[in-house]
């Protein structure tokens, strides 16, 4: 136990060194962000074309079944675009609160 105890210490001693091996980097934040800007944008228009799709297909069909099948494939999009546009400021806030040390240096509002 005691081995364990004393390789742990030291084994970890390293790793905490590199706690802010992003934030050092040159442009790694800044790309970091933008990638998140861009998935997220990306997943809002995806969201507005698959509600205009399913809105547009939904008036073509005839049986109930599909209209209630369309109509949870419009929520779960919805679902989708607002887990994606949350999950940003969560983890920022979450992150500082936390001391994660990507969130000290990135932030992942898309706004």
């Amino acid at each position: 136990m005691f081995i364990v105890v004393a390789l742990s210490l030291f084994a970890v001693e390293p790793a905490a060194a590199q706690t802010n091996a992003v934030c050092s980097a040159d442009n790694l934040p800044s790309m970091i962000e933008g990638f998140f800007q861009l998935t997220t944008a990306l997943g809002i228009v995806g969201l507005a074309v698959v509600w205009q799709a399913d809105s547009l297909i939904e008036m073509f069909t005839i049986t109930p079944d599909q209209k209630k099948g369309l109509k949870r494939h419009k929520r779960s999009a919805m679902k989708s675009a607002v887990v994606l546009v949350a999950l940003g400021p969560l983890y920022t806030v979450a992150g500082s609160m936390m001391n994660l040390p990507l969130a000290q240096c990135v932030d992942l509002a898309p706004w």
